[in-house]
């Protein structure tokens, strides 16, 4: 089957009004599909028998196979990301990473490593990563950071700081570094082991 590019466009078709229920159906078959061949043998094609849909209805929705991919990245992480008070930073914490390591673990954290080779390529992907995924994950720690600080369980300045950042590195890293499993006993570990003992260093009430 060959493969579509990016510069193989069809024009846009009137007709009936979107479905928001394929358009998810259709997601999810991309999230499948990039974790199975990757952005490169992705195909309009198999997008459309994947999702069971006929091809007028993916060209409906989207032009190119990169807008396709880069609509699809940036929605990602929206549930998975939905922030969590618990009433204490620690709880927060123990809650948020559970939260990354149950998306490490989905159809779409698979898709994001068989993207993440083809973004230098691809700067329309890089920068729909950075504004979707990026930034909700982003936003959802601020949450937590300026909950904690309104407690007076930290001080200001957590947000955004480099104490901050290392937080979710352990995850980060044995997922796309070293290929790794990543469960909820190893969230667990960070939050003892990392993210608490660095928290107290740091002056935080936790």
């Amino acid at each position: 089957m060959a493969v579509l590019s990016s510069t193989d466009v069809r024009p846009s078709r009137g007709g009936r009004p979107r479905d928001p229920s394929r358009d998810e159906v259709i997601r999810a078959a991309i999230l499948r599909l990039l974790a199975d061949v990757g952005y490169g043998a992705l195909t309009m094609d198999a997008v459309a028998s994947e999702a069971g849909v006929g091809k007028a209805t993916i060209y409906r929705r989207w032009r190119t196979k990169e807008d396709l991919v880069v609509d699809t990245v940036s929605e990602l992480n929206a549930a998975e990301a939905e922030p969590v008070d618990t009433g204490t930073l620690e709880g927060d914490l123990r809650a948020l990473l559970h939260s990354l390591v149950a998306l490490v673990n989905s159809p779409g954290g698979a898709a994001t490593q068989a993207l993440l080779s083809s973004m230098q390529h691809h700067p329309a992907l890089a920068e729909a990563f950075r504004r979707g995924p990026m930034a909700v994950w982003r936003s959802t720690f601020d949450e937590m950071w300026v909950r904690a600080e309104q407690r007076g369980e930290i001080g200001p300045g957590f947000s955004g700081s480099v104490v901050a950042e290392a937080i979710g590195a352990p995850i980060v890293q044995r997922w796309l570094v070293n290929g790794e499993p990543v469960d909820e006993a190893f969230a667990e570990t960070v939050v003892d082991s990392v993210a608490i003992p660095l928290l107290r260093f740091h002056g935080a009430r936790i």
